[in-house]
């Protein structure tokens, strides 16, 4: 089961949020790097200026769909629950059972044609691209936060319309 955030706290950018996630991304380099094509550092706190919660979320794009037992193996002998798609196609969740030493994140393994996958790099692309956006991002976000402090499901569905315009808008 995922862990439940219990309570919201949307944060002002934290240029330290790219270091976190090479730090991350590099233990998973050393763990599964043979099985992936990238790591991909995906939501908001990989768009510059976008305020956020402070989890850091990153796609392992693995090179095919025959690697994943592999890399649910390795995974787990590194301290991870393999926690399946969690209602999301094209992806598959993975939680640490122990602290590794990072700040909390966030990691996702897809194909890469993943539909997880791919809007994930389709909104932080776009996100990047459109500062109009990603400030109407970051507004929604705020309100949200304020106003569902401990129910995340608000506060992620409250964001649901947003991110499928973007997504129509980037043909994903």
């Amino acid at each position: 089961m995922a862990e439940r955030t219990r309570f919201i706290e949307v944060v002002p950018y934290d240029p330290a949020w790219p270091e976190e996630f090479e730090k991350i991304s590099n233990a998973l380099k050393e763990w599964i790097g043979d099985l992936l094509i990238r790591i991909e550092h995906v939501g908001s706190t990989s768009v510059e200026g976008l305020p956020a919660k402070p989890i850091i979320d990153l796609d392992a794009v693995m090179k095919s769909i025959e690697v994943l037992p592999e890399i649910i193996e390795r995974l787990r002998l590194q301290g991870f629950e393999h926690q399946g798609n969690l209602g999301v196609e094209g992806r598959e969740a993975f939680h640490p059972t122990r602290d590794l030493g990072f700040m909390k994140f966030h990691l996702y393994v897809c194909p890469p044609d993943g539909k997880g996958y791919l809007e994930h790099i389709a909104l932080r692309d776009y996100l990047r691209r459109h500062d109009e956006a990603r400030d109407e991002y970051a507004r929604i976000k705020k309100r949200l936060a304020e106003a569902h402090r401990t129910d995340i499901d608000a506060y992620v569905d409250g964001k649901t319309a947003f991110i499928r315009q973007v997504l129509r808008k980037s043909n994903v």
